[in-house]
């Protein structure tokens, strides 16, 4: 039968593993106070960040033909709505396939469309935070009404 052997640690063995956990915990506590500090983080309405999102479905028992053609910011019409200030996300209907959305108090100079379904979309700006959506049919289709996301940036 073998002998059974016993680690043992030296001194200076322990010294050393004690060092290296204060080496290592001491670099991740500082790693995470830099990631955590306002000057890394990215803020919310910064230029370049993400100001604003919307996916906008209309109502599920009017469809998108019946919404209305003032601003509103009915839950219903989203599926999903940011702003980055806090505050309303509003959508109206202009004429078929024209839509405006506007996030309210945001100076969000530019955005970007993606139709939902088989349609490709456009966004203009109209105003700083309010942008013209326009929603055409897949091919030769004409501008229909559809699903879309915009987001604000």
């Amino acid at each position: 039968m073998k002998p059974t052997r016993r680690l043992t640690f030296s001194p200076a063995t322990a010294l050393g593993l004690i060092a290296l956990f204060f080496a290592l915990g001491g670099s991740a506590f500082a790693v995470g106070e830099h990631i955590q500090s306002p000057s890394v983080a990215q803020q919310r309405c910064a230029n370049g960040a993400v100001r604003g999102v919307a996916t906008v479905v209309g109502d599920p028992n009017k469809g998108l033909a019946n919404m209305p053609d003032q601003f509103t910011s009915a839950n219903a019409l989203f599926s999903r709505k940011f702003n980055c200030t806090g505050r309303a996300v509003q959508v109206r209907r202009v004429d078929t396939g024209v839509f405006e959305v506007r996030f309210v108090g945001n100076s969000a100079p530019s955005a970007v469309v993606n139709a939902l379904g088989p349609s490709v979309g456009s966004a203009a700006t109209v105003a700083p935070g309010t942008f013209r959506v326009s929603l055409y049919g897949a091919g030769n289709a004409g501008a229909g009404d559809g699903a879309f996301v915009v987001a604000a940036m």
